[in-house]
């Protein structure tokens, strides 16, 4: 079992190492959801992250959903936007 708290509206920098495919690089996304996946084995436990996309400048841009590892979320300080 995990504890995962992120708050909807958070800003989340998130690196191409903490996704499950990295190749679109790092993503800033303003969350907009958060589900935890179900069927996964004991050690390797993703989260999933729905949000908006954000630009470098603020900008909006598409709906995004990613997996996240769930040990992301853990060390890490949220913010609220």
């Amino acid at each position: 079992m995990f504890d995962i708290r992120v708050r909807l509206g958070t800003v989340l920098e998130i690196s191409a190492a903490e996704r499950l495919m990295p190749s679109e690089g790092p993503i800033t996304l303003w969350v907009t959801g958060v589900r935890l996946v179900a069927h996964r084995p004991p050690d390797d436990e993703w989260v999933w992250i729905e949000g908006i996309r954000l630009g470098r400048s603020g900008r909006r841009g598409r709906q995004a959903q990613i997996l996240v590892r769930a040990n992301t979320f853990s060390a890490r300080e949220q913010t609220a936007a």
